[in-house]
């Protein structure tokens, strides 16, 4: 594995403006992603997790910090520069209906990508709809059938055909099993697993669901209102969890063995810090059970308490 990363963050903000200040939806955040592997994104709904994925794509162009691909900071590409990187870098959009076009066909919808990017001629373009579907375990019988037609999981093999349309090295899967079945999550999921090791992929995976991301990813950050607290590799972190926050997402993981004994489980009690201009300090200090007023007197510092294992919290 190269020394430098595909993807690196460092410093990433994005602030929205509403009337009563701006909301912190991304504050500070930096992290490195390795070429081929998959880093988990966790925590609760809105904690930024689906805005940071689109930051770092420039769906959303971000406050300040610095976005590199490849060692060189995207934010300083220009319209034409950026709109080329964008066959680099791909997203799998969580609902997989309302990402697509009602007014195309499946073979439509696999098309678009490829004609936009100029990828191909006319000749090649069904061949290549053809090999695409095959790739996605989509039936060549439904390649003129339109997205209502089909359930949610053939309709998320449309959209991960279209973001492989264009041999990306980076997609972001923004929760794209969470809208289905379970039986289908495990299809998806293997599917993805698999084309990420055919392919070369790299991805940042974004969900709620622990399980989901301790069988898909090989690093975890967890993210609490706009910040990461804590990221370290999948088997570190469900082990030996060391911010507050984490452990308490763990212990809400449900039991597969009802019967079994379990320890005592940590609940989150108290109010939710507001994400618009936060006071400086940890935003879990509310909720935590170990806070004191150093905790909420100055930033706390992401820190590297471990090899590869970072955290921010005063008492770890």
């Amino acid at each position: 594995m190269n020394d430098q990363p595909l993807i690196k963050i460092a410093n990433l903000k994005k602030y929205f403006k509403t009337p009563l200040g701006d909301l912190h939806a991304v504050d500070n955040v930096s992290m490195e992603i390795e070429k081929g592997c998959t880093l988990g994104v966790v925590g609760e709904s809105g904690c930024g997790k689906s805005t940071l994925g689109r930051t770092i794509l420039r769906l959303t162009e971000p406050t300040d910090g610095e976005i590199l691909y490849k060692g060189e900071n995207i934010l300083a590409y220009g319209k034409n520069k950026m709109r080329q990187a964008r066959s680099n870098l791909q997203i799998i959009f969580q609902d997989p209906y309302s990402s697509l076009n009602p007014r195309l066909t499946v073979s439509e919808l696999i098309a678009e990508p490829i004609i936009v990017n100029k990828l191909g001629t006319r000749q090649e373009l069904p061949g290549r709809i053809a090999k695409l579907m095959d790739t996605v375990e989509l039936s060549e019988r439904f390649a003129h059938v339109y997205p209502h037609e089909l359930d949610g999981g053939r309709r998320q093999r449309i959209g991960i055909a279209r973001a492989l349309a264009v041999n990306p090295d980076f997609v972001v899967c923004d929760e794209p099993v969470s809208a289905l079945d379970v039986s289908v999550q495990a299809q998806i999921l293997n599917l993805m697993m698999d084309l990420q090791d055919e392919f070369g992929l790299t991805y940042m995976f974004i969900s709620h669901n622990l399980s989901v991301v301790r069988h898909i990813s090989q690093k975890i950050a967890v993210m609490y209102l706009g910040q990461c607290v804590e990221m370290a590799d999948t088997d570190v972190l469900f082990e030996k969890p060391l911010h507050p926050y984490t452990k308490a997402l763990l212990d809400a993981i449900p039991a597969p063995n009802l019967s079994a004994r379990r320890k005592k489980r940590t609940i989150i009690k108290g109010e939710v810090t507001s994400p618009i201009n936060p006071a400086p300090g940890c935003r879990f200090a509310p909720r935590c059970p170990y806070a004191s007023s150093e905790c909420t007197e100055a930033e706390i510092e992401h820190r590297e308490c471990e090899p590869g294992h970072f955290v921010s919290c005063l008492y770890v």
